[in-house]
């Protein structure tokens, strides 16, 4: 072999929960990652099959001494490569592993009595006492090899279709989205990230799971541009933190592995939940008579995206308010964001649920249309994507049912016709809440 590096990528079968959209997302950043391989000198190799079979058969016709890649986190994905590694050294091939995928690795920071923290602030703590890496240089040779050049598939001929909103991928639109972030949203950040129409967030969650931007990358830049400006000081802070929280639940997956399929706190597996099975299509329709609620699952399957604050008043609602498992909430959720991250979404959900590891206690009930007062005051957010209540007044928009009737006409809602009046009482719901809660708990 040259003393060029050899890249050699495997299409892994997909598996699970999945979304259209982000099957969309991986190809066309495959088909970026083609194009910068031939430009390094290679070219991108596709392989179909087990990943053990796959990666043995490429490395040895690729005369490869060893293998490279970055590690994942999960349950599934860690058995995989374990299983490639095993296979891969009994071949006689060299096996190189490295961290990528988050901040700090599983391991990296334990508790005084050397266990996984099982707090965030704690465990924030204790990372922010480690350095920061910086991105690594950015290859520019690679070994040509006589691996089958296949071409991509596209998402029709895998049987994928999806009238959502294309979220451009690749590493090109990833560093346009961070640097739109850094010019325009960074500065705003601490105060209006839980604002879903302040559009202050980075919405880089996609490009960190799927590796088209390294949290190192983000958070150096996040960083630099602070430095910079130092009005951004304090919202750089809180972005870093709150980039943590990807690394925390992905170490409450790698260490408890049975959140996958059930709760971190096994009491609450035997939660039995009251709620009424025709609700949860009216959830998933954005169709409960909860104007923050519906605009969330409105904007989830327009777009394969939602606000992280608008993700817990919706979590908090199907767990909450109608009183249905988390679980069908979270696979919902795989089954339809850009972003969908097993451990992230798995976190995110329990939490929200007070099912998990350092959750929302259970008789913390999110009101939805306090929350909508709280977080979308002027009833921006509504009207972009509830275009049924678009020429409601800020007043009511988070609360039609209780609008004059001239207001309602004057606004050309008609509840129960053109928008739906709420499908339960928030107030009472909350009560069975806390009382199923409390039984679990017995």
């Amino acid at each position: 072999m040259t003393n060029a590096k050899l890249k050699v990528t495997v299409v892994w079968p997909f598996w699970g929960d999945y979304a259209a959209t982000r099957v969309r997302f991986v190809l066309e950043s495959l088909t970026e990652l083609a194009a910068e391989i031939e430009q390094c000198g290679s070219h991108l190799a596709l392989g179909h099959g087990s990943a053990v079979e796959t990666v043995v058969r490429a490395a040895k016709m690729a005369r490869a001494d060893a293998v490279y890649w970055n590690d994942e986190y999960e349950p599934q994905l860690m058995r995989r490569d374990d299983a490639v590694e095993r296979a891969l050294r009994s071949a006689g091939v060299a096996v190189r592993r490295f961290h990528d995928r988050l901040l700090v690795p599983p391991g990296a920071v334990t508790t005084k009595q050397g266990g996984p923290f099982v707090v965030y602030t704690p465990f924030r703590r204790a990372c922010e006492a480690l350095p920061l890496s910086g991105p690594l240089p950015r290859v520019t040779r690679l070994a040509p090899h006589d691996l089958p050049k296949i071409a991509l598939a596209s998402p029709d001929t895998l049987g994928f279709s999806t009238t959502q909103t294309p979220w451009t991928g690749g590493a090109k639109a990833a560093m346009k989205r961070l640097r739109r972030f850094l010019s325009h949203g960074l500065v705003r950040y601490e105060n209006g990230r839980d604002r879903p129409a302040d559009q202050a967030t980075a919405r880089l969650s996609a490009d960190l799971k799927f590796g088209t931007l390294s949290p190192r990358t983000v958070s150096s830049a996040v960083l630099g541009a602070a430095r910079e400006d130092t009005r951004a000081l304090r919202s750089a802070d809180k972005f870093i933190s709150e980039l943590r929280w990807r690394d925390f639940y992905a170490k409450v997956l790698f260490h408890h592995p049975h959140v996958e399929s059930g709760a971190f706190r096994r009491n609450y597996d035997h939660i039995r939940w009251e709620g009424e099975p025709e609700h949860f299509p009216a959830w998933q329709a954005g169709q409960t008579g909860y104007p923050l609620v519906d605009v969330g699952m409105g904007e989830l399957s327009t777009t394969g995206f939602m606000h992280d604050r608008v993700r817990m008043v919706v979590a908090s609602f199907l767990t909450k308010d109608l009183l249905l498992d988390w679980r069908l909430g979270e696979r919902h959720f795989m089954q339809q964001l850009v972003d969908g991250d097993l451990a992230s979404n798995n976190g995110g959900w329990q939490w929200a649920a007070s099912t998990g590891t350092d959750a929302q206690p259970f008789f913390r009930i999110f009101n939805p249309t306090l929350q909508g007062k709280r977080f979308d005051p002027d009833g921006a957010y509504i009207h972009r994507w509830l275009p049924e209540l678009s020429k409601l007044p800020a007043r009511w928009v988070h609360r039609p049912w209780e609008a004059p009737e001239k207001v309602l006409r004057d606004a050309g809602v008609a509840l129960g016709v053109t928008y739906p009046s709420p499908i339960v009482e928030h107030l009472l719901q909350r009560e069975r809440a806390v009382a199923m809660y409390r039984n679990a708990s017995a």
